[in-house]
């Protein structure tokens, strides 16, 4: 039988905590526990009695109980937990966590707590495009908080906008993305991973991309700090939250991509998984390029941007022990694979179809091959989540006994 893992769950006042229920229902078909706090606010909306049917576990609501307090009852909650969730996340209690306020039972369980912790704010869209909410989100984003929504759409005030909870569904998947793995094989390595598409200006309104969502990356990045290692993504343009316990860094073209990988090394493995755009504008415009007359076409003069794979793969004593590539094909995969393997010289690639009808680009899923010096694997359909896992749990396998050591111990 699979191990339980414990979570604690707040609940924050506002409509949405009775989504909070569907968490605690679905979330146990999936082996998770969870033991509950429920604030003020939150019981005005979901009741102590519906909450403890659906979990078997107990709801926790006073700082000051003495049954619970004798035995230091915030503390032993926030530490028994491996991870926790605040599911809805108020704009109030969201203000207290960036504050360090501890005046319920809930801020002094977050402030007390070693362990992660995932929010996934739910409230008015003014309230959530609100400077101040803005503000505590950074605060919180800058301590390794994971958060998670809210989503566009109708709103219980009547109004439309971000500001829904995520759906229940996308929490879960969220939170057991953040859970530690049960062992940690990359403990003490240094990863950097790549992800999304790169924006190269125009001018300054247009620019040159691709299709690419950052999903498969990010999938990536948040699996190898699963397994322990201190990971950095360096993203282009994406409309993805940032993976909870990964360092990201944030840019917009090849160019800069390129400096901030350079400056992360060096580490023990960087995986190339960003679709960078090849080309460039030679020069990109100041000014908004206007449409003159009935002119119908315009030349653009294009230049190649930095080979990021290639670089880090002849990084000389600052190469990584282990370089990995993607290449994304639309015909002759494993022929194209097997020459990008040899033209940049890294370890592995791992190959995929990005045509239209494969829907890989934004999609939930994800098909690869992986071939190295004398070695493909196919790999089956599998959503991108666990494609990156079972990539991070390959590249832990492989740093554990690498091919010359088993070459050697033959």
């Amino acid at each position: 039988m699979a191990e339980i893992r414990r979570i604690l769950l707040i609940i924050s006042g506002g409509i949405a905590a009775y989504k909070a229920l569907e968490i605690i229902r679905r979330g146990r078909e999936r082996g998770l526990a969870f033991p509950t706090i429920l604030t003020t606010g939150g019981a005005q909306f979901v009741t102590p009695l519906s909450i403890a049917a659906l979990s078997g576990e107990k709801v926790y609501q006073d700082l000051f109980s003495l049954t619970d307090e004798s035995e230091m009852g915030h503390i032993r909650l926030s530490r028994e937990a491996e991870l926790v969730v605040v599911a809805p996340a108020s704009a109030d209690l969201l203000a207290k966590m960036a504050a360090g306020m501890a005046d319920d039972l809930a801020t002094t369980a977050l402030l007390a707590t070693d362990k992660p912790v995932l929010v996934a704010p739910a409230m008015n869209v003014m309230m959530w495009r609100h400077p101040a909410t803005q503000a505590n989100i950074q605060i919180l984003r800058e301590r390794g908080v994971g958060i998670i929504g809210p989503v566009a759409g109708d709103l219980a005030c009547g109004e439309e906008g971000d500001g829904r909870l995520a759906e229940p569904t996308d929490i879960l998947d969220a939170i057991e993305q953040s859970l530690p793995a049960p062992d940690l094989p990359l403990k003490g390595k240094r990863v950097v991973v790549t992800s999304g598409p790169t924006h190269e200006a125009i001018d300054p309104v247009r620019y040159i991309a691709n299709r690419s969502s950052g999903r498969q990356g990010h999938a990536i990045a948040t699996a190898f700090a699963r397994l322990g290692a201190t990971t950095i993504l360096v993203s282009g343009p994406t409309n993805l939250p940032d993976p909870p316990g990964v360092k990201v860094l944030h840019v917009i073209n090849a160019r800069q991509m390129m400096g901030e990988v350079l400056k992360a090394l060096p580490v023990d493995v960087a995986v190339c998984a960003a679709a960078v755009a090849d080309w460039r504008p030679a020069e990109a415009q100041t000014e908004k390029i206007k449409k003159k007359g009935s002119e119908e076409s315009r030349k653009l003069d294009l230049i190649a941007n930095p080979d990021i794979l290639a670089t880090i793969s002849r990084a000389g004593p600052k190469r990584p022990k282990l370089v990995i590539g993607f290449a994304a094909e639309t015909e002759a995969l494993e022929q194209n694979a097997l020459a990008k393997l040899e033209k940049k010289g890294c370890d592995w690639i791992l190959a995929n179809d990005v045509s239209e009808a494969a829907g890989t680009f934004g999609g939930e899923f994800n098909k690869v091959q992986l071939f190295s010096h004398g070695l493909t694997e196919q790999w089956p359909k599998l959503s991108k989540i666990d494609l990156g896992m079972r990539l991070a749990k390959r590249v832990a396998a492989t740093l554990k006994d690498p091919p010359a050591k088993r070459a050697k111990s033959a």
